[in-house]
């Protein structure tokens, strides 16, 4: 997967064949692009390509924001770039920010011959904008702050990160931003930062990554799918390739200035052998069982704080994580009638279990399918009807809906066949619908833009698998809210910290008591209650 996948290609209008007569070309932006930002980066690209600084022309006549005008000389030809307030929009954040930020609009024309110097500039400018637009304002940050309260309470200065560099592999979502900018804060150097987003297809993730990469960050695209072996196209492959040996050089680098690395990894990305780095990290903190599970099978030579099993995420976690999953199933099917209908789910684990139990509270009727038969036992006793398998659930149901928790697949490609005609796919753990979600099967797929994609299973049958085959509550959405979050990213921050301090004197191996036992040491549990729930 490449940049692409993560941030839309930036659209130009009227650029690609601007005919014979040789007419303006055009290029349009809205956004949070106040006239001061606008003239200023309109005065570097004068400087870039050796002009003399714009002409300003300001609508001082008109009440509230005013329009401005700028012209740049660029060897005879001319850029005009216009900025015009607009009506204030929705935030385009998940805190609204008040008073709302700015919109304007920039119109960006490039007069004189195609492939001149004048479009050569206009173009270097659309550049510059588009990246500065699609990064958070300062505005939007101090909201992003306000609404994680514990992780700015824990983000305080520490001296045993002042020698590390760190390796964050998570979904970009807004609650990431405000992770690594506590990270800062407690003393991590940003040049000495690596995001990498996991490929899910969250909401704001062209933002997140523009954020990155203006605060100095390295940002790039470590795709989930890697860890899973099931990467679609040579082109991702390549790309994963080519990021695993960036990550290795930046590990590299930081050892040979004298510094540990950390790895917060969501998958267990980085296992050393077979792993996707030979330069190892120094310690990691794992924040999936799926990862975990990959780590252990190889004896990793290093500590790994276990967060998957903490009680931090199965006792706060899960919770807030089946709250964020059902609320984006919904937000999906906006015409689809839940109540008496009834639901098959396939795993009754941590997630599955409160997800069943909210998904009966809507009024569905679910049925239980687990392979672990006192996990079965429990939903039995619990009221549920409940099967040993998905596809003897099926022999005796129809379900319109199918819910995938169980993190591997729900039914192998020959008992795809099973499944009723137009039934609708929702998978809350990977590989859930890996049979199809994979490409490799012999379903015809027709994707359905902001929905899912439809599947005509060789028989006939269609299906919809909702989201694109990954967690379904970051398709397109953030996911847990920032609020939600806050304990989470607090907890990864007092345990990093504790990661950093003691790594020299640790055993390799997965810890997970040491977990608990450093939030509990810090008054976690303690903070959380007082804050939100006193």
């Amino acid at each position: 997967m490449s940049l692409d996948a993560l941030i839309p290609p930036p659209r130009t209008p009227g650029w690609g064949n601007p005919g014979p007569q040789c007419p303006p070309r055009v290029d349009v932006l809205t956004g949070p692009y106040p006239p001061h930002e606008v003239e200023r980066i309109v005065n570097d690209s004068a400087g870039e390509f050796g002009a003399p600084p714009a002409q300003a022309w300001r609508d001082r006549a008109a009440p509230g924001p005013s329009a401005s005008r700028f012209v740049l000389d660029v060897e005879g030809e001319q850029v005009e770039v216009h900025v015009a307030p607009l009506p204030a929009g929705a935030p385009e954040t998940v805190q609204p920010v008040v008073p709302p930020v700015s919109r304007w609009q920039v119109v960006i024309t490039a007069s004189g011959r195609p492939g001149g110097r004048a479009e050569a500039v206009a173009r270097w400018l659309g550049a510059e904008l588009r990246q500065r637009g699609a990064s958070f304002t300062d505005a939007e940050l101090r909201a992003l702050w306000s609404a994680m309260p514990l992780l700015a309470r824990y983000a305080t200065p520490d001296p045993a990160l002042a020698d590390w560099a760190l390796v964050f592999r998570d979904a970009y979502t807004e609650n990431s931003v405000g992770f690594l900018l506590a990270a800062e804060r407690a003393g991590l150097r940003r040049e000495w930062i690596y995001a990498l987003s996991t490929g899910d297809q969250t909401l704001r993730r062209d933002r997140v990554h523009a954020w990155f990469l203006r605060r100095g960050y390295h940002s790039d695209v470590l795709d989930e799918r890697v860890t899973l072996g099931s990467l679609p196209s040579t082109a991702d492959n390549r790309h994963a390739r080519a990021v695993r040996a960036d990550v290795e050089e930046f590990v590299r680098r930081a050892h040979a200035a004298g510094r540990r690395v950390l790895v917060i990894d969501h998958g267990g990305a980085f296992c050393p052998n077979p792993g996707l780095t030979e330069e190892h990290p120094d310690a990691a903190v794992e924040l999936t069982e799926a990862g975990l599970a990959r780590l252990t099978r190889v004896a990793p030579g290093f500590p790994v704080f276990d967060m998957a099993r903490s009680r931090l995420r199965t006792q706060l976690g899960h919770s807030e994580i089946a709250d964020a999953c059902l609320r984006r199933l919904r937000t999906l099917l906006p015409g689809e009638k839940f109540v008496g209908r009834r639901v098959l789910l396939v795993g009754y684990g941590p997630l599955g279990s409160r997800l069943a139990e909210q998904l009966r509270a809507t009024g569905c009727r679910v049925i239980v399918v687990d392979p672990d038969v006192g996990t079965l036992i429990q939903a039995a006793e619990r009221g549920f009807e409940t099967a040993r398998t998905a596809r003897a659930a099926l022999e005796r149901s129809r379900p319109f809906l199918v819910v995938g928790c169980l993190g591997r697949p729900v039914l192998e490609a020959e008992e795809l066949s099973s499944l009723p005609d137009g039934v609708l796919l929702a998978g809350f753990t990977p590989r859930d619908f890996a049979p199809l979600s994979d490409g490799r099967g012999e379903a015809a797929a027709t994707p359905v833009p902001g929905v899912g994609v439809r599947y005509t299973l060789p028989d006939g049958t269609a299906v919809l698998l909702l989201g694109d085959g990954r967690w379904l509550g970051l398709f397109e959405d953030e996911g847990v809210p920032n609020r939600g979050s806050d304990v989470l990213r607090a907890g990864l921050l007092v345990v990093a910290k504790e990661v950093c301090r003691r790594a020299a004197q640790l055993p390799a191996g997965v810890h997970v008591r040491l977990v608990d036992e450093t939030l509990d040491a810090a008054g976690l549990f303690d903070a959380y209650y007082d804050e939100y729930l006193a």
